[in-house]
């Protein structure tokens, strides 16, 4: 085991920790070793993911996990469909190692740095019409528990602990493996293209259900829209011509675009002017190419971000809403907000148990003020029932959570079986779950 650098931060720099000591377990056995060692010295203990959350979640003073020696895939069973994983493993080296073999994860988000542990345990998703997040896509985990006993759950095997782990926030141990169901690779075709606020409102229901994976954003300050359409092709692959990649994905999403929010935040006057010289600029563009590569993009540009669930029945109102908070404020926001959708699932804690639901996400430039912004677009999806996603910023305590997840209560009941003494606490579970 390897001892690290005992200061830690997040990605968006937004969050920082200084814990007592920082390990870099290498198998499941040196974890449960500093699980057991963290409980003689009475501190608590947390495992990092690459740091993409944007709340304390990873955050402790106590023994804080790095998951950088936990990145090997154990097995794959291609007849079975089965790959499983190191928690540690970043979702872009799966997603190679599948590739090479002709197998792919079936759904994913928007991008690949996230290890497999801290994708799930924070319910990261993607969109889809009839395919859920990446924890949906999960079949049995090992863990940890705060005895220090290493265990595996299914819907087989401890079929109760595997329906609260899969989204457990790491509050019910660490995750040490993942096995996914895989499916043979595939290839997506993307169209993408800009429409205004009014056509999108309109065909919404439209372009979520006659299309696989729909998504779209929105350019505050303007009317005008990107729209992406990503639907499973028999092929050929037709890929983005290298030039095109280089000048849409990296220099005008990421280079140019960084720019720009270093400007509006100097001249905040300047952000509804650059908003709508970029949606006068977005242009059409179709390909095809391996599933993972249309899914996720490169995101380097910083930014602080905020997440809603919202009943998917609601999702125009709400936007609707939002829209009309940018005409009573005066607020300049540079960031588009991002609009998916996803199915019910089963997992307790996931954002979309039990109801189909829409998203509804903003972001900021990490160097910015958030503080109105966010509060206010919160209280329009709290309105609504909202349930914020785990890993985003957001103010909701275990007493409103109580009110829209029906499981809540039974997952902090197995979570005060298996750590009554809090060893996976901190403060931010301490506000979601109670303490």
């Amino acid at each position: 085991m390897v001892t690290a650098a005992t200061r830690w931060q997040n990605w968006a720099g937004n969050e920082t920790a200084a814990p007592r000591r920082v390990l870099t377990p290498r198998s499941a056995a040196e974890v449960a070793e500093a699980v057991a060692g963290a409980a003689r010295d009475g501190l608590t203990v947390r495992m990092t993911g690459s740091g993409h959350s944007f709340t304390p979640v990873a955050v402790t003073d106590g023994v804080l996990l790095r998951p950088d020696g936990l990145r090997a895939v154990r097995a794959v069973d291609p007849a079975a469909g089965q790959v499983t994983v190191a928690a540690g493993c970043p979702l872009r080296e799966l997603n190679e190692y599948l590739r090479i073999r002709g197998l792919a994860l079936r759904n994913m988000g928007d991008i690949q740095e996230q290890t497999v542990a801290g994708a799930i345990q924070t319910g990261t998703h993607g969109t889809g019409r009839d395919l859920g997040g990446i924890a949906a896509q999960v079949t049995a985990l090992e863990l940890v528990r705060a005895d220090g006993e290493l265990v595996t759950c299914s819907a087989e095997q401890d079929a109760k602990l595997f329906q609260a782990a899969r989204v457990g926030l790491g509050a019910l141990g660490v995750l040490t493996a993942v096995t996914f169901h895989v499916v043979p690779a595939f290839l997506l075709q993307a169209r993408e293209e800009p429409m205004k606020w009014a056509e999108v409102i309109a065909r919404l229901d439209e372009l979520t259900s006659e299309n696989e994976h729909f998504e779209f954003y929105w350019f505050p300050h303007t009317d005008g829209c990107l729209t992406k359409r990503n639907n499973p092709t028999t092929g050929p692959a037709q890929p983005l011509p290298g030039w095109r990649y280089r000048l849409d994905d990296e220099f005008l999403s990421n280079t140019l675009f960084g720019l720009t929010c270093r400007l509006g935040q100097r001249y905040p006057g300047s952000i509804p002017t650059i908003n709508g010289i970029a949606t006068r600029a977005l242009g059409a563009r179709q390909y095809t190419d391996t599933s993972h590569r249309v899914f996720t993009s490169p995101r380097r540009v910083r930014f602080k971000e905020q997440e809603y669930a919202i009943p998917r029945e609601q999702l125009a109102a709400a936007l609707a809403e939002v829209r009309a908070l940018f005409a009573r404020r005066d607020w300049r926001i540079s960031f588009p907000i991002e609009i998916r959708v996803a199915p019910a699932d089963d997992i307790w804690l996931s954002t979309a148990y039990g109801r189909a639901t829409g998203y509804i996400a903003i972001h900021v430039f990490h160097r910015a003020p958030h503080e109105d912004y966010f509060r206010e677009v919160e209280a329009v999806m709290t309105a609504v029932g909202g349930r914020p996603h785990w890993g985003k910023m957001h103010t909701r305590d275990a007493a409103y959570l109580g009110g829209v997840y029906s499981r809540f209560a039974d997952f902090v009941a197995l979570r005060d079986d298996l750590d009554p003494a809090r060893r996976f606490s901190n403060p931010y579970l301490d506000q979601v779950l109670g303490s």
